[in-house]
């Protein structure tokens, strides 16, 4: 028995063929969204929170096309610029979109007043990604592509895919839980083992800037 990277035991294993599906939306929101990390390299990240054992032959990363703002105009431009990073610098990184959907919704106001108790609000959800990395997960294990499934999320809406996945092909399911949030009880009771992603982890897991032979740069205040 050797020593981990974080001071746990590291136990020497069989080989094993690991992919990696990533909830772009869930990790963003839970893990990056007010750290300075953005620029994050998912394959280092990988390794850095799995054992050695895991050989990582392929990353998916779920998200959707994000669109400018009044407040922010450039957050497409950034969104592509990491997306190319990844891609150029990482082949093992796979990209699959999903999309948003903006519609009215009438909403409570927390402080009604006499003659107003509700408000007109644009509401924007993100839409497809967790069915598409539910059906890559599932196609996958049929297709018998790999021995461990990773799923980087605490989105309980995977929770049926992760059991299927489980019952039917006896594949390895592990979980990684972005931020410091407690992992969904649904996803805890199909995978075999739980990890999170701590700032640590983070800050050792970036792209380096810019990409090796290309222009692609981390954007400003990323």
């Amino acid at each position: 028995m050797v020593r981990g990277l974080f001071g746990g035991p590291c136990f020497f294993w069989k080989w094993m063929r690991t992919y990696v599906y990533i909830d772009g939306f869930n990790l963003y929101y839970l893990a990056l969204k007010d750290s300075p990390w953005k620029w994050l390299d998912l394959k280092t990240l990988c390794q850095t929170v799995l054992q050695s054992h895991h050989e990582i032959l392929n990353i998916k990363y779920f998200t959707a096309r994000v669109s400018a703002t009044r407040s922010d105009p450039s957050k497409p431009q950034r969104q592509d610029a990491y997306l190319r990073a990844l891609q150029c610098y990482r082949p093992e990184v796979e990209v699959y979109f999903g999309h948003f959907l903006s519609h009215n919704v009438m909403m409570p106001l927390a402080n009604p007043r006499k003659q107003q108790r509700t408000i007109e609000v644009i509401k924007t959800e993100e839409k497809g990604s967790d069915v598409k990395l539910a059906t890559h997960l599932l196609n996958d294990a049929w297709l018998d592509v790999y021995d461990s499934a990773i799923i980087v999320t605490n989105d309980s809406d995977i929770a049926e895919s992760m059991r299927l996945v489980k019952e039917h092909k006896k594949k390895q399911i592990g979980l990684i839980t972005p931020g410091s949030n407690h992992p969904s009880r649904q996803l805890l009771a199909h995978a075999d083992f739980s990890r999170h992603i701590r700032k640590r982890a983070l800050k050792l897991s970036q792209l380096p800037n810019p990409i090796p032979g290309t222009n692609i740069q981390k954007p400003q205040g990323w």
